[in-house]
């Protein structure tokens, strides 16, 4: 646990699945606890002190519960599932949420229309670009899709826009508050694998997120907010181009982990709500709907 970013990522990706599920390591405690107390070797127990005081410092700050109340706006982030069954049900709850900027990821062409059309009463303002969308109490300008390099190599210049829009999976715009304007990204990182041969395989993740940080390097607004399903924890190294720059609403001002991954027993959080340049007041995770993800939300003020 204490060095973790000393395992390598070049072997089957080993350390980013470590950073993954690193505050689960935490369970071995207990399992050599009762080793010792088998063996009943004081010396053993002596020793457990070590990771004991490892995991608190790396994670017992996460067990208390930092929330405040207020907050300027309300954000909200769900991965809606592209094999959702009930995606009308999903906008009911998420609507119901009182959340003044929404964002939704993995949105099916088939799915769109029906979350605009559940959507457009709480939400008057909306863009939605390929896969990734943002609905809004508030105004928006300034939108444009965000090239994460979906595409890459040789041919990747020569798709047609339309065909790329199709699948695209990050966002910029501008959301105009009573305290300025605020950049809202919403991005939807690629997909990472377990597999026999590959390893941990997270290539498409890994350059995404290096893209979406080289878009945020550039943005000139100071206050930002980043929502989105980044398929990997704040912990990850392969993030850091992301986490360099913002920081974690709950980090800042949640309670506990806030897991978010699979809904029904979720083990990570892998959906983020990330901010520079306002302060994250509290941070929940609001209950499943459809999709195989967690929603998630933050309250922040200025």
């Amino acid at each position: 646990m204490l060095l973790h970013a000393k395992i390598p990522n070049r072997i089957g990706g080993l350390g980013s699945l470590v950073e993954t599920f690193l505050p689960w390591f935490g369970l071995f405690v207990p399992v050599l606890l009762a080793g010792a107390l088998w063996r009943r070797s004081a010396s053993a127990v002596a020793a457990l002190l070590l990771p004991v005081l490892v995991w608190l410092n790396l994670f017992g700050e996460l067990l208390s519960d930092k929330s405040h109340s207020g907050g300027d706006l309300t954000v909200a982030s769900h991965n809606v599932g592209a094999d959702n069954p009930d995606p009308a049900g999903t906008a009911h709850a998420l609507a119901a949420s009182g959340a003044d900027v929404l964002a939704l990821e993995e949105i099916t062409p088939q799915a769109k229309l029906l979350y605009e059309k559940e959507l457009a009463k709480a939400y008057p303002y909306h863009t939605v670009q390929g896969t990734v969308g943002l609905w809004s109490k508030l105004p928006l300008s300034d939108t444009q899709p965000v090239d994460i390099k979906m595409d890459y190599g040789p041919l990747a210049d020569t798709k047609p826009v339309d065909i790329k829009m199709a699948y695209n999976r990050a966002l910029r715009t501008t959301v105009a508050t009573d305290h300025g304007p605020l950049a809202v990204y919403v991005a939807h990182l690629g997909s990472v694998r377990v597999n026999p041969r590959a390893g941990f395989w997270t290539d498409s993740r890994d350059r995404n997120a290096q893209a979406l940080g080289e878009a945020i390097a550039a943005e000139q607004n100071e206050r930002v907010v980043l929502l989105g399903d980044l398929n990997g924890t704040t912990d990850d190294r392969a993030l850091a181009d992301i986490t360099s720059q913002l920081h974690s609403a709950q980090d800042a001002a949640g309670d506990a982990f806030g897991f978010t991954w699979p809904a029904k027993f979720p083990v990570t959080r892998i959906d983020q709500i990330l901010v520079r340049g306002v302060k994250p007041e509290r941070s929940w995770s609001l209950p499943a709907t459809g999709s195989d993800h967690l929603p998630v939300a933050a309250g922040i003020s200025w």
